[in-house]
């Protein structure tokens, strides 16, 4: 059976995500390094936006295929599958983001976060779509630049570039890419109940009975959409969440498993040993 893989970034099979809350880069330097053609994929952590501003775009979103040109706005939130086709002469910039970092920008606005949980695809010569491709330059900058207050700073770049491309949704005649998909619904849905729980080691009738369904039902949709297991899924999330304490912080492994929700330092230990292949401190060696 083919299953469409899970990639932490662009070809980068696995779930070894950097802990870097941004990453931007070319489009032109990504899609040379496979041939101009990104097979479709799909992201568990991930919210991008893709500014074009030269070339053309081949975009494939799920079922939907459609050839965009420049200027153009591509926002893929985590989960929807997506692949592109770019040409040769393709300019412009792709922006990562985690996908709980937008979610926690949009905290107090529903209604823009509950757009932006969708594609959308945005083309034109509009004053709005300008102001969005304004807006992620000055992210940009702000991210390459050390400067105090930075992480304050980001934080507002990263909120004022989703208004913005809220805007241009509104201003579009353009409707967004609708998934139209149950399981697609109850992966997102999945997805956010494990970012609130994932500390307290929920059993999965928890997160079955929450979403309505039964627990098989939710392994196979997280196997469909999310090529691994309910308890897979959830492992990954610890995982992150660990790896981004070894790397980023001086708490002993003990003090790490306690924040996890891990009474017993040595049950995370053989877990991280066992999905990782190696010790949590010999991963911090090497960061």
């Amino acid at each position: 059976m083919n299953t469409i893989p899970t990639y932490a970034l662009y070809g980068e099979q696995g779930h070894h995500t950097d802990p870097d809350w941004l990453h931007w880069e070319t489009v032109l330097s990504r899609s040379q390094l496979h041939g101009f053609r990104i097979a479709p994929h799909r992201h568990e952590q991930f919210f991008q936006i893709l500014h074009l501003t030269r070339g053309t775009a081949e975009v494939t979103i799920d079922d939907v295929i459609r050839r965009v040109l420049p200027p153009a706005v591509i926002v893929i939130p985590a989960l929807p599958v997506h692949g592109f086709v770019f040409s040769e002469n393709v300019e412009g910039i792709v922006v990562t983001l985690f996908e709980r970092d937008v979610r926690e920008a949009l905290t107090h606005a529903p209604e823009i976060d509950a757009r932006l949980r969708v594609p959308h695809i945005l083309s034109g010569q509009g004053e709005d779509l300008k102001q969005v491709g304004q807006e992620v330059s000055a992210l940009i900058a702000e991210a390459d630049v050390r400067a105090p207050g930075r992480s304050i700073a980001m934080r507002a770049r990263i909120a004022s570039a989703l208004v913005e491309i809220y805007r241009a949704i509104l201003a579009t005649v353009e409707r967004p890419q609708e998934t139209g998909s149950r399981a697609l619904r109850h992966a997102q849905a999945f997805h956010r109940l494990v970012e609130r729980e994932y500390r307290n080691h929920q059993p999965i009738d928890f997160y079955a009975t929450a979403l309505g369904i039964t627990p098989p039902h939710l392994n196979r949709i997280c196997q469909s959409v999310l090529g691994a297991s309910a308890l897979k899924v959830i492992e990954r999330r610890v995982l992150l969440e660990a790896k981004r304490y070894l790397t980023f912080s001086s708490l002993s492994v003990k003090e790490i498993a306690a924040l996890l929700g891990y009474a017993d330092a040595g049950y995370f230990n053989r877990m991280f040993r066992r999905e990782i292949g190696t010790a949590p401190g010999k991963f911090r060696q090497y960061q």
